[in-house]
């Protein structure tokens, strides 16, 4: 190459690089059906970031193989910024409850932020004999697996957060699975299923009008949006707490600069004022960290999950 044009294509690569970023539409994967938390804080993200930026944030449900089909679409993906993966406790699961996996979540994607968490609360339908977590262990225990639950399918947190609940209750409950967040909700409402742990604002506007029973929420605190909720450890079942969460991460080729620059803007959407006080009024909240703190988060959540899993011998293949 001739030293002019090699100066030429220089500044060329030099100008592409310092574009602010995104400089183009961003394809935000979410890897479970439309209704879940995940697919709920996926919308509130774009919507922020588009807000923002300028440039559209497309979400893409990409739902399958318990999270699978969307997460290896992301890890296969240019590692470019441009395509997103919006993941949550499933992805650290996957390994214990599948006996193949089509991807490695800690080779093939790299951390960017997590954005939120968020307890559930255990909700029954109101034909259930329970009016708290102390009355539905009892009649769990007196009819192993008369009580049902709904869930988001398998391995999803739904499923999980009953699980340990299960385990540390010292009850059994029989599962049903549903595809998605939604479908088990509407389970619960017409009486298919007994039981779920669902997200406050998906809830509380048939709580409060008496279409379902609130037991606890799953925060080791209670919270101060819902103080009229006990929690479920000071109900009886010590120990117990769950949240779920919902973070960004990308392909593990994306470079580190990149990824940092995909973290100023995810921290900067998630806490913008107004989103902040949406997440607060849904007892929800907002993270927004680094991509380190990310990673440590997940190999956290990866140790203790596993051995939750593996006690209550849960499958999902």
């Amino acid at each position: 190459m001739k030293p002019r044009y090699f100066v030429l294509a220089l500044l060329a690569a030099s100008a592409a690089h310092s574009q602010p970023y995104p400089a183009k539409p961003v394809r935000l994967v979410v890897p479970v059906p439309p209704g879940g938390i995940v697919d709920v804080v996926g919308r509130l993200f774009a919507q922020k970031v588009t807000e923002q930026t300028g440039h559209n944030v497309i979400v893409d449900n990409r739902p399958g193989g318990l999270t699978n089909v969307g997460s290896e679409f992301v890890a296969r993906s240019p590692g470019d910024g441009y395509t997103l993966l919006l993941q949550s406790l499933p992805m650290v699961v996957n390994p214990v409850v599948l006996t193949k996996m089509s991807y490695d979540y800690e080779k093939d994607l790299a951390p960017v932020s997590l954005l939120i968490t968020s307890p559930y609360l255990f909700v029954v339908h109101p034909s259930v004999p329970a009016k708290s977590i102390r009355e539905l262990v009892a009649v769990a225990k007196a009819q192993p697996n008369k009580i049902t639950y709904a869930s988001a399918g398998n391995a999803s947190n739904l499923h999980i957060a009953v699980e340990l609940f299960n385990v540390l209750a010292g009850v059994k409950t029989l599962h049903i699975p549903y595809k998605g967040g939604g479908p088990a909700l509407t389970a619960v409402l017409g009486g298919e299923s007994d039981l779920s742990v669902l997200s406050s604002s998906a809830v509380m506007p048939y709580v409060n009008t008496g279409r379902m029973r609130a037991l606890a929420i799953t925060s080791p605190r209670r919270m101060n949006m819902l103080a009229q909720i006990p929690t479920v450890a000071e109900s009886g079942v010590p120990g117990y707490e769950f949240a779920s969460w919902v973070g960004v991460l990308v392909p593990a080729s994306t470079p580190p600069a990149t990824i940092n620059a995909v973290n100023a803007v995810a921290v900067k959407a998630s806490r913008a004022p107004d989103l902040v006080e949406r997440y607060t009024k849904d007892a929800t909240d907002v993270v927004a960290n680094s991509p380190a703190e990310f990673r440590a988060f997940i190999q956290s959540e990866a140790k203790r999950w596993t051995k939750v899993v593996k006690d209550s011998g849960m499958r999902a293949d």
